[in-house]
């Protein structure tokens, strides 16, 4: 049976992060707030753990599943190589709502999905989510909803959809910007927006020193 945990209250919070983590580590699902839309969570290096994910939302490999991360020094372990101008946008923009899409180091013991090499890293900027990954690690999050429906802007509208397929749902309240993040794709020497959202395109072409144009070229919206 699934358990809430209501993180506005610190008593409840505190347990919640211990279940979450307990959860987590032992191969299970978790429901966490972030500063964009509420996610379902899985220990990223629990391949079994991500394809439990992938089927609670009814998704296929064919979508691998992001990755969030709780410092902006994490990313060296996973990146092939971090460009220069990844560090740009990370000093700029983590934590908060930009993900990259990046070469993944080649030794990592993971199974995303069908990543082709690449994987897409962002760094929440949530107080909960934080203290999560601080605890267990990178994490594979996905939005908490099924394929197709709606994104979940609360813990009880992940728990409409998603049920229990997931053991701890951590309640961090709505969701105050309940918008996704903006994707920038990395992995080629011209820096793409594969999708529009919480970060503007133009903040990001000011930090890059390239035309909004450039970057737009393709963008989902």
């Amino acid at each position: 049976m699934s358990t809430v945990y209501d993180c506005q209250d610190s008593a409840a919070r505190a347990a919640g992060i211990d279940a979450a983590t307990r959860t987590l580590k032992a191969g299970r699902l978790v429901v966490m707030p972030t500063d964009t839309l509420y996610g379902i969570a899985a220990d990223a290096f629990d391949s079994s753990a991500v394809a439990a994910l992938l089927r609670a939302k009814h998704r296929g490999r064919d979508m691998p599943v992001p990755v969030l991360v709780g410092s902006w020094n994490t990313i060296d372990g996973l990146v092939l190589s971090v460009r220069p101008q990844a560090r740009d946008l990370v000093r700029a923009f983590w934590p908060g709502g930009l993900s990259l899409v990046v070469q993944q180091a080649p030794s990592l013991a993971w199974d995303l999905g069908d990543t082709r090499g690449t994987v897409m890293l962002r760094m929440p900027l949530h107080p909960v989510a934080l203290e999560l990954l601080r605890e267990v690690g990178p994490l594979a999050v996905s939005s908490a909803n099924v394929s197709g429906s709606p994104p979940a802007k609360a813990a009880a509208e992940a728990r409409e959809q998603l049920g229990e397929d997931v053991t701890v749902y951590l309640d961090g309240g709505r969701s105050e910007l309940a918008v996704a993040s903006t994707i920038v794709d990395l992995t080629s020497d011209q820096p793409r927006i594969l999708r529009s959202g919480a970060v503007e395109s133009s903040d990001i072409a000011d930090v890059l020193g390239v035309s909004v144009e450039s970057l737009e070229a393709g963008a989902m919206r």
